[in-house]
């Protein structure tokens, strides 16, 4: 019941803040976007599409916001009564997903409605959207933020969460408090030095569900998990450290098969940067963090909490071939990268300058002993682990060397080479380990101040899984409206199977549009280590964006 009230009270708030505010200040700015991408779906047993019903599918979106000096509204609708194929049985439907009504002043901001929030890193809270990977996580309720002293910065939430067109019945609610001690010392900030401190909690009160572990014996389910973290972040001059612990209490789940062990994540994470080079590097160890707001849930809904991947998302198609999800039951993950750039009129920058970047990713199973893998463990922590020591088995590896270089004035190539270990078992369930090797070759040439073309070489060696892969891609701007792009990716291997897509783009002003036909590999679609799996698809596309 109370959800209801809380979205009936945001819709209702919405138009009276608004219309309050405008008789004060009559100015009142209208912002928003429209995006709308259709499919005409075609049958292709090769590829191995499904069948659709439907001559068309669609993910439509309508965002309105009204801004005036204090308040805030607005609502998205959404239209996905025939979803894109990979998108969620339960995300099908139409109707308000979003509507909120915001009030600030200098120290204070309320809002009522949905809303999204992280603390610190994302741990033990982080909700947003994400419509390339279907989720929408927001909170329905209320949320206060204010600024009572200078440096002093508090957040209050509480709400449910957003599960495609319902709520999780769990009652989410919690606190953050970060310190900017910096803004207390005029010698800190004359010395650049930078201090800030944060803390947070999060409660997550859900009631308790029947999940047996035999015909007769049922386990207690905890009503309440609380969730903690701490971090802080050191600035000085050049160099940057951040470091951060959270924990959560007993959270027995579908994802970590019932039992009553505590989570936790440490991070650190360390910058170094001047002009012309950067340097990062950063190590994360993290067991049982799944944080749900439905336990019996799995999949890429009803999180409440994100743990980054640590490993670089990649954009040229065969490099994200085999992208990573984070292990949210645990794992040891690392990365480093080094930018460094060759002064123009050296040896190794020549007549422009040279970019080079150094990234390297692995991630490792904690240790932990075979308990959770037994009916017994069921009741109990599941399995011990001891902190520094690594488990069985590397899930990740990824070592990438890119070269970015402009060989004249109007032409310049990127190259990148990358050695990949894909632990397809781990991450999809079967496959083994994956040892790629990957060349790209990226070239971009200006003919005149109208055309420019650029074109993609990348080849993917493996002896694992389908076998090679090459890609190629052809794309002409036409300034300044239009940009013409052909493609196809081609399986040396054991399908030898064709993925060709042509692309027609059309800009102006506020508008895009594009239109195009080919094929879609079935695979998985990542970003900061969510996954999404995108089934096999043919047709044509249509695709729409406006924004005002």
């Amino acid at each position: 019941m109370g959800r209801q009230v809380f979205l009936l009270a945001a819709f209702l708030a919405c138009p009276l803040f608004v219309a309050a505010q405008s008789g004060q200040d009559d100015k009142v700015t209208v912002t928003g976007s429209i995006q709308s991408d259709v499919l005409i779906p075609q049958e292709d047993e090769k590829i191995g599409t499904e069948k659709y019903d439907e001559w068309g599918l669609t993910n439509s979106y309508a965002d309105v916001h009204l801004m005036s000096k204090n308040v805030d509204a607005g609502a998205r609708v959404e239209f996905m009564r025939f979803p894109l194929p990979g998108y969620e049985r339960d995300f099908k439907g139409w109707g308000l997903a979003n509507i909120y009504a915001k009030m600030h002043m200098d120290k204070l901001e309320i809002t009522l409605g949905n809303f999204y929030e992280q603390f610190g890193s994302g741990f033990i809270l982080r909700t947003y959207e994400e419509r390339s990977l279907g989720i929408d996580n927001s909170l329905l309720g209320a949320r206060v933020m204010a600024k009572p002293l200078k440096g002093v910065t508090v957040k209050a939430l509480s709400g449910w969460q957003r599960r495609y067109w319902s709520y999780n019945s769990a009652l989410v609610s919690g606190g953050d408090l970060e310190l900017n001690l910096d803004q207390w010392s005029q010698a800190m900030q004359d010395h650049g030095t930078y201090i800030t401190l944060g803390a947070s909690v999060v409660n997550k009160h859900e009631r308790e569900d029947d999940i047996f572990v035999d015909a007769t014996h049922k386990l207690k389910m905890p009503e309440n998990v609380n969730a903690f973290d701490v971090r802080a972040r050191v600035q000085q001059g050049n160099v940057s450290v951040l470091a951060e612990y959270a924990q959560k209490t007993q959270d027995p789940s579908f994802d970590n098969r019932y039992i009553y062990r505590k989570g936790n994540v440490a991070m650190l994470s360390a910058s170094y940067s001047k002009r012309g080079m950067s340097l990062l590097l950063q190590a994360k160890r993290s067991d049982n963090m799944s944080f749900r707001s439905r336990r019996s849930m799995n999949g890429t809904s009803s999180f409440l909490n994100h743990l980054p991947a640590f490993t670089m998302d990649h954009t040229y198609a065969l490099a994200a071939l085999y992208p990573y999800a984070t292990r949210p039951g645990g794992e040891w993950a690392y990365q480093a990268e080094l930018g460094y750039q060759f002064k123009r009129k050296t040896f190794l920058g020549g007549k422009y300058g040279t970019n080079l970047k150094v990234n390297f990713s692995h991630v490792h199973a904690i240790d932990r002993n075979e308990a959770t893998d037994v009916p017994s463990a069921y009741n109990t922590n599941g399995y011990g682990s001891a902190f520094w020591k690594w488990g069985d088995g590397m899930y990740y590896q990824d070592l990438n060397v890119q070269i970015d270089k402009r060989l004249t004035k109007d032409f310049k190539v990127n190259l990148m080479y990358m050695n990949q270990f894909y632990n397809k078992t781990v991450v999809e369930g079967e496959g083994g380990m994956i040892h790629s090797n990957i060349f790209v070759a990226d070239g971009k040439y200006r003919i005149n101040n109208r055309l420019t073309l650029r074109g993609e070489l990348q080849y993917l060696t493996t002896g694992e899984d389908e076998g090679d892969w090459a890609f190629a891609l052809l794309e002409l701007s036409v300034l300044p409206h239009f940009m013409f792009t052909v493609s196809d990716m081609y399986n040396c291997g054991e399908s030898g199977i064709h993925y060709y897509q042509g692309l027609i783009t059309f800009n102006t002003g506020s508008h895009r549009l594009q239109a195009g036909y080919g094929r879609t590999r079935a695979g998985y679609n990542c970003s900061g280590g969510v996954c999404r799996y995108v089934p096999a698809s043919k047709g044509f596309t249509l695709s729409y964006n406006y924004n005002f």
